[in-house]
């Protein structure tokens, strides 16, 4: 197989293929609302205050903390299709419903502050279930490069939500942004309600005496590549993935952008992305030496975006940033799925999900007050310790010779 088919072999599944679709335009939906409501709080409900968008942020994904207890064992009880399905359309729900209050003019920050909370909720469900999910369209053969390829996706429409999202705040206002992004929850509603149903691979299903969160929690004690990688995904989780205040300071703050200067930020930083998931997708099996690169250089990305001198070579430094927490987060995925039975997945990945965003609560209001009261460039400062930190546990759990992927 040449190295160009090998890289999209995933998209050889009929399933996969309508589902690679319907995510693409979601997601550009979701980057277009994650745009959009840090401009709202930070232009319109507040004057520039980056304490009130890192609550934000933080109750958007306190729920993946304060759920873990429910939402893996759902991923690994339930019927992962109709599952998804329910998550989808709550969260298109949801995005409407902002929307219209925002464009009647009559929106609170108190309001943002609960829709992100609820749609935060629905994602805590979405997301375990959602990354599993992909092992039933193509199997476990192929699952690193769905992994990478889902993500090539998710970043691929980073590149045309945030731009989409400053171009509407400039011309017809912010309410616009959240009302398109409810309705492109209908292109995964379609996808998913179009699959072929026997090609799917069926995962096994955890039987009704599983004890649940109790019992995935022991399963990833018992395993110390697993606790490194959990520990590796909370620093960098809770301190260095605050890209929304991260970007949004800095383009406010410091470079004095508008709104269309703020959205091209995050689809420059999107390219980034968009590479280095190309490149994990090439690869066979992700193992510790890539999750060792790329919390090393996205602490160094962190810092050349810290001292970035002008907007530009911010932006390059955010190209950095975003190629090595794609390569370091897609291998957290592929290898936790691919070391885990298969009936303790959604818990495991429930886990997986809960420690590298549950952290937001305590990392984003941190970073946003440093942001504040220090400057972005300290805050980004923050992130580059954070990567630095995960890379040394990576280190200390190569040099005691543990074994990533059991025999």
């Amino acid at each position: 197989m040449s190295p160009m088919l090998s890289t999209f072999r995933s998209l050889r599944s009929f399933n996969f293929r309508l589902w690679t679709a319907g995510a693409l335009v979601s997601n550009a939906g979701t980057w277009m609302q994650r745009v959009a409501q840090d401009w709202l709080v930070l232009t319109e409900l507040t004057h520039h205050d980056a304490s009130a968008l890192g609550i934000a942020v933080g109750l958007q994904f306190a729920p993946q903390l304060l759920l873990l207890p429910w939402t893996g064992l759902a991923a690994d009880r339930l019927n992962q299709r109709k599952l998804l399905m329910f998550t989808q359309a709550t969260m298109g729900v949801l995005a409407l419903a902002l929307g219209v209050l925002t464009l009647e003019g009559v929106i609170r920050l108190w309001q943002v502050y609960l829709f992100a909370f609820l749609s935060g909720s629905a994602a805590a469900l979405d997301a375990p279930v959602r990354q599993t999910f992909v092992a039933e369209m193509v199997g476990d053969s192929d699952l690193a490069n769905a992994v990478a390829l889902n993500s090539t996706s998710f970043f691929a429409a980073q590149m045309i939500g945030p731009a989409v999202a400053g171009l509407l705040i400039a011309r017809v206002g912010i309410g616009w942004a959240f009302v398109l992004n409810g309705l492109s929850f209908g292109a995964v509603l379609v996808s998913i309600s179009l699959f072929r149903l026997a090609e799917l691979r069926p995962s096994a299903r955890a039987d009704g005496a599983a004890s649940g969160f109790l019992e995935g929690l022991r399963y990833v004690w018992r395993r110390p590549d697993l606790r490194a990688i959990l520990a590796m995904l909370f620093l960098v989780g809770t301190f260095g993935l605050n890209f929304p205040i991260f970007i949004a300071t800095m383009a406010v703050n410091v470079f004095h952008a508008d709104a269309r200067g703020f959205g091209l930020l995050s689809s420059v930083m999107a390219v980034g992305t968009l590479g280095g998931a190309l490149f994990a997708a090439s690869q066979d099996k992700p193992g510790m030496g890539v999750l060792t690169l790329g919390a090393a250089v996205f602490g160094v990305g962190c810092t050349l975006a810290a001292f970035a001198p002008g907007y530009w070579s911010f932006a390059a430094a955010l190209l950095v940033i975003g190629a090595a927490a794609l390569l370091f987060t897609n291998g957290t995925n592929s290898i936790m799925q691919l070391s885990t039975e298969a009936a303790m997945r959604g818990r495991v990945m429930a886990l997986r999900v809960g420690v590298a965003l549950g952290g937001a609560p305590i990392g984003a209001p941190t970073v946003g007050w440093v942001a504040n009261h220090f400057g972005p460039r300290m805050a980004l400062g923050i992130g580059a310790a954070a990567g630095i930190a995960a890379a040394l546990v990576a280190v200390s759990l190569l040099s005691r010779r543990e074994e990533l992927l059991p025999a």
